[in-house]
């Protein structure tokens, strides 16, 4: 018995298919961006007539782009980065690149460096953090590598390369601020134990205490802060000797969860009991009474952090290495 190979389809026989020439295929794998859609709408037919799939690996070594950029978030679903992910993924597979998305967890600092060894090891264009990494050990390690880093949803003292997001010490302090003037005195915030949360705690206490009141109330959450917290944070409400006339939650699901818990003991919200939640969810609008909250543009970070990658790509100099998107308050029924 004999048997023989079946030759694989190449890209000139992509190119002579769609009447193109082998450099305007190579340029529209690249950078489907830079070829005109009716030029395009050829290729793409060649290659499925054909089967063509492009020798991606020697690409890369040619140009010394992989088109492989890690994005690392703690979580997906229900999440706040959910914009973010999304912006991100189309704008970078519009440009021929191949997303590969890592969930980090919440505060597992050896799930982090196993992703980012993950991804320099297949020598990732960019790597995209979700937060600001704590771990000194991995920020050196991340410094040294030429890979650029992008530090999304915080605004770290010393970013480790490019860092797109806002700050949440500002936030705590907006919150507090905001909550003084509707004439608020007794907070209660819920705090998980990641460092944005841990941010906006401080910034909130630093403006509440300027303001001339006392420290407020704290309760600590597990990370991620789920849903279901919300029992757990009215049982300390219950155990009080003077209930709060504020909850300061740290998400949208978790304030939509006390307001449930509270109307579950007959308490009126607004009407006895305030709550704000932050992230501006579609939860946020829509329940009722309808919460008070934050809202950052997510799919704006997004698309800064891609813009970022495009001029790095393109050997230019990046001018800001923080691009602050700012965030606003969005006063509702709930406060």
């Amino acid at each position: 018995m004999s048997s023989s190979r079946i030759s694989q389809p190449t890209l000139d026989d992509v190119a002579r298919r769609a009447g193109v020439s082998t450099a305007t295929v190579s340029r529209f794998h690249n950078n489907p961006a830079l070829v005109a859609e009716s030029t395009a709408v050829r290729i793409r037919a060649a290659i499925e007539a054909t089967g063509y799939v492009p020798n991606l690996l020697a690409g890369g070594l040619a140009s010394k782009r992989s088109r492989l950029v890690a994005v690392m978030v703690p979580e997906i679903a229900p999440s706040i980065f959910n914009d973010t992910i999304e912006a991100m993924a189309s704008e970078l597979a519009r440009d021929g690149n191949i997303v590969m998305l890592g969930l980090t967890g919440s505060g597992n600092n050896g799930r982090m460096r196993q992703l980012v060894d993950a991804a320099l090891g297949r020598r990732a264009d960019g790597i995209i953090l979700t937060g600001v990494v704590s771990d000194d050990e991995l920020r050196t390690r991340l410094r040294g590598r030429g890979t650029t880093v992008i530090e999304t949803w915080g605004i770290p003292d010393d970013p480790i390369d490019i860092a797109v997001g806002f700050s949440h010490t500002a936030v705590g302090r907006d919150i507090a601020r905001f909550l003084h003037g509707r004439g608020f005195t007794r907070p209660l915030l819920t705090v998980a134990g990641g460092v944005r949360a841990q941010q906006r705690r401080d910034g909130f206490i630093e403006e509440w205490r300027a303001a001339g009141h006392r420290q407020p109330a704290t309760i600590d959450l597990p990370m991620p802060a789920r849903f279901g917290h919300a029992r757990q944070i009215w049982r300390h409400v219950t155990q009080q000797r003077q209930r709060p006339d504020v909850i300061v939650c740290g998400s949208d699901m978790l304030a939509q969860g006390v307001i449930i818990e509270a109307q579950a003991a007959g308490v009126r919200v607004p009407g006895q009991l305030a709550v704000t939640g932050f992230g501006n969810l579609a939860v946020a609008a829509d329940m009722r009474p309808s919460i008070t909250t934050v809202d950052v543009d997510g799919a704006r970070i997004g698309r800064e952090a891609v813009a970022v990658l495009r001029r790095r790509g393109a050997g230019e100099r990046v001018p800001r290495q923080v691009i602050d998107v700012g965030f606003r308050l969005i006063a509702r029924e709930s406060a």
